[in-house]
């Protein structure tokens, strides 16, 4: 007889139980389904396919890690790696920086916020590929450039700048860095004013200039969203493809090749589908332990 009654105690505390949630389940279940659908499940085909000989989209032999074999000892795979590499570091250099600096100058102005905010913002709203196609124009080798344009105008003889190996890959991540300027900004420029206002006046009353006031008050309470955007971004610039594909091609000689646009040209251009299953899934395994780094320093900066 306890037992009964404990049954349905229970049973009428789950009924319970979901008719509190199930609005809200009821909300978030198509959000669920397209994630399940669009992110979850080609993975997990990827994960399965990657094991097999393509014909196309059909897997036909089960092959085991030979197209892991063949993907990491291809003698293109340690240069591409280097290349993302490569990325990741120019981009430290040149997109990092940049969008803090100008969102602790904004940040600072008395006057005409709002209109720098908007202007900042405004390359984000330029779809990606027709940015980079312009990017490309004013790098573009000989008179037809635009800035062998301006050489030309001031009397100096123009330069190659996409097809230079030293210079492709840093041309390349200020084309990255002005696309994803304003974003980066803004996202500064919202955790710049939940600095306390009142410890900035008092940094002021004890005579700190602007640089002080950065290191004693800004930088203590952005050291948190500096060192995720820092993870966030090297994930993101490692995935780097549509930009050496649109201005480069991968080239000059190779030395724009990421691994992204390597995983692209096995399956689009050459065919090789199963390698390129192979390729993705080695960086998915390198992303997801930068991946677990990002939400464990989240959750330390957070609790």
């Amino acid at each position: 007889m306890a037992k009964a009654s404990l049954k349905n105690k229970k049973n009428i505390n789950i009924k319970s139980f979901i008719k509190k949630n199930i609005s809200g389940w009821t909300l978030i279940l198509p959000t669920v389904l397209m994630f399940v659908l669009i992110v979850w499940r080609p993975i997990v085909i990827a994960f399965g396919y990657s094991f097999f000989k393509l014909k196309g989209f059909e897997p036909v032999e089960f092959v085991g890690t030979k197209n892991f074999v063949d993907v990491l000892t291809d003698t293109n795979f340690l240069k591409t790696l280097w290349n993302t590499v490569q990325y990741v570091f120019w981009s430290l250099i040149i997109g990092f920086p940049l969008p803090f600096i100008v969102a602790v100058m904004i940040n600072e102005m008395i006057k005409t916020k709002g209109f720098f905010k908007v202007v900042t913002y405004l390359p984000v709203i330029i779809p990606g590929i027709a940015n980079y196609l312009i990017w490309k124009f004013i790098y573009a080798d000989g008179a037809g450039g635009l800035l062998n344009m301006f050489r030309y105008f001031i009397g100096i003889a123009p330069m190659d700048w996409l097809s230079n190996t030293q210079l492709a890959i840093p041309l390349i991540i200020i084309a990255m860095t002005w696309q994803g300027f304003g974003a980066t900004v803004v996202i500064f420029l919202a955790s710049l004013q939940g600095v306390d206002q009142s410890l900035y006046e008092a940094a002021r009353l004890d005579g700190a200039g602007v640089f002080m006031r950065i290191k004693t008050v800004m930088l203590p309470h952005m050291y948190g969203i500096l060192a995720l955007s820092i993870i966030r971004q090297i994930i993101g610039v490692f995935q780097v493809t549509e930009q050496p594909l649109v201005m480069t091609g991968g080239g000059p000689n190779g030395a724009t090749l990421s691994i992204g646009l390597t995983n692209y040209l096995y399956a689009f251009k050459y065919g090789q589908f199963d390698k390129s299953m192979a390729l993705g899934v080695v960086t998915f395994l390198l992303l997801i332990g930068l991946t677990f780094v990002y939400f464990r320093m989240d959750k330390k900066i957070n609790d």
